[in-house]
């Protein structure tokens, strides 16, 4: 069978989320780690989601990895490429969606590109243009405090349109035509790529619930290109004839000891960890402070777990709130603060696989991507969802002959008892 769908996601945790939902939707998806070589097979599959760690990356890097993704993916026959961002829209005025998103643009000749982040489903709605999280704007959620990418505008048509160059405009799809249906989405479109757009490439659409996407992903099913969060996937498989079933998320029985390594900061994985914390599971806070001044605290943490691994799942954490972010970051600068953390989590993870776990929960994008890395995971078979956006996934991994469940959770996401149900939904 060929391939239906190529999909470029800027960090590992949008890349499963995304491929969740594909599969939840009956497309059988194959999420791959990093660019693919020129000369990588094509798995057997409808879908394959490129994985990549560029969110945060500079941008020339960002740029190329993205387009040698597509290049990939066009090749192995994909008719049209997703290219996934965060429901939250992370990025800055410099970066990295606008230039990434008009790169693949160019690529593949795009003359206009749909663009919404929303999720209904996980409180990610876009109305007027602007983005709302649960009842809250964008720029009144906690997204605002993001070590990393702090978002203070909710007007997405502004936030895309400082990040491209003069020339390049954005406009917008608003909800009265989407509610219209998919014609009118497309002529809407159509509209804005023609000599009436005056240079318009991209077009913010108005999307509020899943209706509203499902008519979006059918006015863009000719399209080269579109940007968008997961949400948009729940309307594609049905355009190429797929149903939802069983056999699409089905993943080897789990084994092996239980574990959760987070290095999200967001206000819903701190909800996670206090909750983790205040039910009395074993765990282990990380400081970044002590991993500058020389301690080995990774090898610190793997002492600390050894003896305490079992069907109970134990965590390693470097999660907390912004005012202690913000007083490590003074100290030691943002980009080290954030790779010191990383690279002991990753060490730890892959630590705790050598020693017998075989179910693991990684709590934040970047952590995830340094996580999958150091495991050396190059491939994840998608299963069951856990909530939405966060599906278990199976892969190989020379650190463990059994195999691997991993779920990789984006910072934002997951009920306050997220790390209790993720190992109930696991069948043993």
């Amino acid at each position: 069978m060929s391939l239906l769908l190529g999909c470029i996601a800027d960090d590992f945790t949008g890349a499963t989320d995304l491929a969740g939902n594909l599969v939840r939707a009956g497309m059988r998806t194959v999420q791959l780690i990093g660019v693919p070589a020129p000369g990588d097979p094509v798995p057997d599959a409808d879908a394959v989601v490129v994985a990549l760690k560029s969110r945060t990356a500079p941008v020339a890097e960002a740029v190329a990895d993205s387009l040698a993704s597509a290049r990939w993916l066009r090749a192995a026959g994909a008719p049209q490429l997703y290219f996934k961002v965060c429901s939250t829209f992370d990025s800055t005025p410099a970066g990295n969606i606008g230039p990434v998103a008009l790169a693949l643009a160019d690529l593949v000749g795009a003359a206009i590109v749909p663009v919404t982040p929303a999720f209904p489903e996980a409180g990610r709605t876009v109305f007027q243009g602007h983005l709302f999280v649960g009842s809250q704007l964008l720029s009144d959620s906690p997204m605002r405090q993001h070590p990393l990418t702090p978002m203070t505008d909710a007007n997405l048509v502004r936030v895309l349109q400082a990040q491209l160059p003069a020339g390049v405009r954005v406009d917008l799809v608003d909800h009265r035509t989407v509610a219209a249906g998919a014609p009118a989405i497309a002529a809407g479109l159509d509209a804005l790529a023609g000599a009436e757009g005056a240079g318009c490439r991209f077009a913010v659409v108005d999307t509020v619930d899943d209706d509203a996407l499902r008519r979006l992903a059918a006015a863009a099913q000719g399209l080269p290109l579109v940007v968008a969060g997961s949400g948009l996937a729940i309307g594609i498989p049905a355009l190429h004839g797929l149903a939802p079933g069983a056999a699409a998320s089905a993943l080897p029985p789990a084994a092996g000891a239980a574990a959760i390594v987070s290095g999200s900061c967001s206000a819903a994985t701190q909800a996670q960890v206090a909750r983790f914390l205040a039910g009395g599971g074993a765990a282990l806070a990380v400081d970044p402070l002590r991993i500058a001044a020389g301690d080995d605290v990774a090898a610190q943490a793997l002492d600390w777990a050894t003896p305490r691994l079992g069907d109970a799942p134990l965590l390693v954490y470097a999660t907390a709130a912004p005012e202690a972010v913000q007083r490590v970051q003074a100290q030691l600068g943002a980009a080290e603060a954030g790779a010191l953390v990383e690279a002991t989590l990753a060490r730890i993870a892959a630590g705790l696989v050598q020693r017998g776990v075989g179910r693991l929960v990684v709590a934040g994008g970047e952590t995830s991507g340094a996580c999958v890395q150091a495991l050396g995971i190059t491939r994840l078979r998608i299963g069951p969802q856990i909530a939405p956006g966060v599906p278990w996934c199976h892969a190989a991994s020379a650190l463990r002959s059994q195999g691997l469940h991993l779920a990789l959770k984006s910072g934002n996401f997951g009920r306050q008892d997220f790390f209790r149900d993720a190992f109930g939904a696991l069948v043993q």
